[in-house]
């Protein structure tokens, strides 16, 4: 049989259609069939200045919006030569709402898992938790998910007074609704058996198909940017990199590929309290800091073609520009490497011969993000 899964199916995780073709219950080919949400970025880039693309970039991976800036800001700043003179403050504040976001985006990610295979309580749980982060970067841009804060050449905003404070209660909060989540869901064993040897992909498919994020480290490769590229402050930082290493079966199954996202929340917890420590002792508010005062008038880089990159929450974004005019402040060509396009189109190789209910486990656990996918 053909079966369509999407585009407007609740297991898809957004517009996305699969063409299934079946035997039975056994998927024998998955055909992604993707162009539902696209969001015209690229078009965008080319039309607008780079200060101006920053809220486009925010509406890609939607869930995880303040790396989507951190990377395109991080190019801008490099293509000027600006990139020595920020001052570290905005570079500590850039990375904390960045590990702020990521645990919210991997929230979502392992929330909605649980509910894709029958567990209810888990997604309850931590979207209560999530709304915590919501708040504070809230607090911090003024909005809950889409941000604009983080700008070339600096910050929109400095913290406001307090979040520093509320920030590390939120952490301290925090730290034992993990232990509880482990308890209810990665410990659980209806959830072990839904996910453990389904999905497997091993190492060398990853890379061969260019996956990166928990996906391609799920497969037992440590490769992660912060730490390979060393881009901000993260070099400054102590934090391990998880990896899948088939603790309730194969290396690079879906289980393994869950355990990452678990494992990197706390280490985004341990990143989030060395900034605050830095932010707190050494890096302290004065009347007058100006998260601005490094903007220059106009963004017009030198002619040049240049390549950027960081760690998303779901793995490799990278932006190329291409910049030919002197006088403008308008890249001639942008273009997007998103991780979820990447790590999706591995999904007709790991799904053959599956049944169609672990089609529903694999595609959770892979997480990708459609504004991502279509760009």
């Amino acid at each position: 049989m053909v079966l369509n899964m999407g585009p407007q199916h609740p297991s898809t995780h957004g517009v996305l259609r699969l063409e299934l073709i079946t035997d039975g219950e056994i998927v024998k080919e998955v055909i992604p069939h993707m162009g539902y949400l696209h969001r015209c970025f690229e078009k965008h880039a080319e039309s607008l200045t780079y200060q101006q693309t920053i809220p486009f970039t925010d509406r890609m991976d939607y869930l995880a919006s303040m790396t989507n800036a951190h990377v395109w800001v991080m190019g801008v700043e490099r293509m000027l030569g600006i990139d020595k003179d920020i001052p570290k403050r905005i570079e500590y504040i850039r990375v904390l709402v960045c590990e702020l976001n990521r645990i919210a985006s991997h929230l979502i990610a392992v929330g909605t898992y649980g509910i894709d295979i029958g567990a209810f309580t888990p997604f309850l749980w931590l979207f209560k938790d999530r709304e915590h982060i919501m708040g504070l970067l809230e607090w911090a841009s003024g909005s809950r998910l889409l941000y604009n804060y983080i700008w070339v050449g600096g910050l929109f905003y400095d913290l406001p007074v307090g979040f520093e404070e509320r920030c590390r209660e939120f952490v301290e909060y925090f730290r034992p609704k993990m232990v509880e989540l482990n308890q209810l869901l990665t410990e659980n064993q209806i959830f072990i058996n839904r996910t453990a040897n389904i999905g497997v992909l091993p190492r060398n498919v990853a890379i061969n198909y260019g996956c990166s994020g928990p996906v391609l480290r799920g497969s037992g490769l440590k490769w992660d940017l912060r730490r390979i590229d060393g881009y901000s402050v993260y070099p400054e930082l102590d934090f391990d990199i998880p990896i899948g290493k088939g603790e309730m079966g194969s290396v690079g199954d879906c289980w393994d590929r869950y355990k990452v996202r678990i494992d990197e929340i706390e280490e985004s917890l341990k990143i989030i309290e060395q900034c605050l420590n830095r932010l707190q002792k050494e890096l302290k508010r004065t009347p007058d800091f100006d998260p601005r005062a490094k903007l220059p008038r106009k963004l017009t880089p030198k002619p040049q073609d240049y390549y950027v990159r960081g760690e998303g929450a779901k793995g490799e974004l990278g932006f190329y520009f291409m910049h030919t005019d002197l006088r403008s402040e308008i890249p001639f060509r942008a273009k997007a490497r998103g991780p979820s396009f990447n790590n999706l189109s591995v999904l007709p190789e790991i799904a053959k011969g599956v049944m169609i209910a672990d089609l529903i486990a694999i595609i959770g656990s892979i997480d990708f993000v459609l504004g991502e996918v279509d760009r």
